[in-house]
């Protein structure tokens, strides 16, 4: 039986420590401001840190993300696969990004040159602690000792389970990504209107319905997520945008309700917060149904 590594992508946003006690591989993602400068996104904040990211966005710097390219994944997996070991990747929503096309086309150039070596490719489907939610199940499939070819088929039948509930502090960044109007997007920030968001079974970002006030839209965050909480002892996640007081009451409200649920929380790195923008705020779960009509 061969050895594999499992390998996933900056807009995971899993907590670096995190991935270094599972042993997981992650590829940075690049972010471009608008004056040209650059940096590569990694979950240990190497090049930027968390807030001098978002500090910058605050400013008014706009910027923009690219997938990470077919060149990147062949140089990342080409020393792996010289080692004998085969490669389980857990990737970025393709109803998101080209980053899972160009796995793709990875995948079909390292078959001709390692054709005894596996580079196996899951589209998550999800984003940010979705995703992060999905690899960290990987990495214990794996310590239970599932096979690769094993583990990637639980990771399909799992992915629909994942939930994504969120808000944002501002329309603006999601008018700039045309996800609202502009019309939209000035009312709603005038009326203090926040939108409460979710991933649907396709990846794609969907307005579910919309809160008047931050407190409002946090508290119907964790009412959401408890109506469609599938176990209320299996890992949480909360994500934040450089929101540490909203995500500290977002913890809060989720222990008076779930005592015994695995509650973690992470920063959302500058990938997503490109298009989401300061103050965006996630909680991740397993639950019943993504499309489920709250």
């Amino acid at each position: 039986m061969s050895t594999y590594v499992i390998m996933t992508d900056a807009t995971c946003d899993m907590d670096a420590k995190l991935l270094e006690t599972y042993q997981i591989e992650c590829l940075g993602m690049v972010v471009t401001f608008e004056d040209g400068q650059s940096f590569t996104h990694y979950p240990d904040y190497r090049a930027c840190s968390h807030a001098d990211f978002y500090n910058a966005m605050r400013q008014g710097k706009t910027c923009h993300t690219a997938q990470i390219t077919p060149q990147a994944y062949v140089d990342a997996i080409t020393p792996i696969f010289e080692k004998g070991t085969d490669v389980l990747y857990v990737c970025f929503s393709s109803a998101l990004s080209n980053t899972y096309q160009s796995a793709l086309v990875a995948q079909r150039e390292l078959k001709e040159q390692f054709p005894q070596r596996t580079f196996q490719v899951v589209d998550s489907l999800a984003a940010c602690g979705g995703e992060g939610l999905l690899v960290l199940q990987a990495a214990m499939y794996k310590e239970e000792g599932k096979t690769l070819e094993e583990n990637a088929a639980l990771l399909e039948q799992r992915k629909l389970h994942l939930i994504h509930y969120f808000t944002v502090d501002t329309l603006s960044y999601l008018q700039r990504g045309g996800r609202v109007s502009k019309t939209k997007a000035l009312v709603g920030n005038a009326l203090q209107i926040k939108p409460i968001l979710y991933v649907n079974n396709e990846g794609k970002l969907i307005l579910l319905n919309s809160a008047h006030g931050r407190k409002a839209s946090l508290k119907r965050l964790v009412d959401y997520t408890i109506a469609n909480l599938s176990d209320e002892s299996a890992p949480l996640v909360i994500s934040h945008a450089d929101c540490a007081q909203d995500a500290a009451y977002l913890e809060k409200l989720l222990k008076e309700q779930l005592p015994n649920a695995q509650l973690m929380t992470w920063q959302t790195g500058p990938v997503i917060g490109t298009h989401a923008g300061p103050g965006n705020i996630c909680i991740f779960s397993w639950g019943k149904d993504r499309e489920a009509k709250l």
